[in-house]
């Protein structure tokens, strides 16, 4: 298991976190991201964005549609924000 799958397990079992892009940006805003978890396919200019707000940024090694389902959910993830500090 990766460093990044394990941060996401992490994450999933707490409950603190945000999906999605516009999501991760507006936690990002408000200073609640700790580190954003980003797909191999996220756009370069979304990356760009997040990397503006200096906080640690993961790539998971798989796609959008391969986060959504390590996250359990029906749907691609480009982008999550992880509201708890991570080691």
């Amino acid at each position: 298991m990766s460093d990044v799958e394990s941060v996401l397990r992490k994450a999933l079992r707490s409950g603190k976190y945000y999906i999605g892009s516009r999501r991760t940006i507006k936690a990002l805003k408000k200073g609640e991201a700790k580190a954003v978890v980003v797909s191999k396919n996220c756009p370069e200019e979304l990356l760009q964005k997040i990397r503006e707000f200096n906080v640690p940024v993961l790539v998971y090694a798989g796609t959008n549609m391969q986060l959504g389902e390590f996250c359990r959910k029906p749907f691609g993830i480009l982008s999550m924000a992880i509201t708890e500090e991570i080691e």
